[in-house]
């Protein structure tokens, strides 16, 4: 007789299961550091934000990354150079989603998801 778990007997365990194998977004990789994710970050050169980049291609207040629900956003803020999710330019001001892995560039500073 085969070991059976809740898992692959019912569909509350299935469906737990599948939840489980999602990785979740928890951290911004930068300059060689992990920062939480939080609620809200925002990422510019101004020295108020949370991730400040020191670079001339950044704006004062360039993008921010919020929570909604339980995924991240990333909305560019009518920064002057624009935003990158995977080396592709994002919409200024939309949220797009982000995953697990994504790349978000901001003039040369790359900010891993993880």
């Amino acid at each position: 007789m085969q070991d059976e778990t809740i898992i692959s007997t019912s569909k509350i365990g299935q469906r737990l299961d599948s939840i489980a194998k999602k990785e979740q977004v928890s951290y911004l990789m930068f300059e060689g550091g992990k920062i939480p994710m939080v609620s809200v970050i925002t990422i510019g050169r101004s020295t108020d934000n949370d991730v400040v980049i020191d670079g001339k291609l950044a704006s004062r207040h360039h993008a921010v990354i919020q929570k909604i629900k339980e995924d991240y956003f990333l909305k560019d803020l009518d920064s002057t150079n624009g935003t990158f999710l995977n080396g592709e330019a994002i919409p200024r001001g939309k949220y797009v989603k982000l995953g697990h892995e994504d790349t978000v560039t901001i003039g040369k500073t790359n900010l891993t998801i993880g």
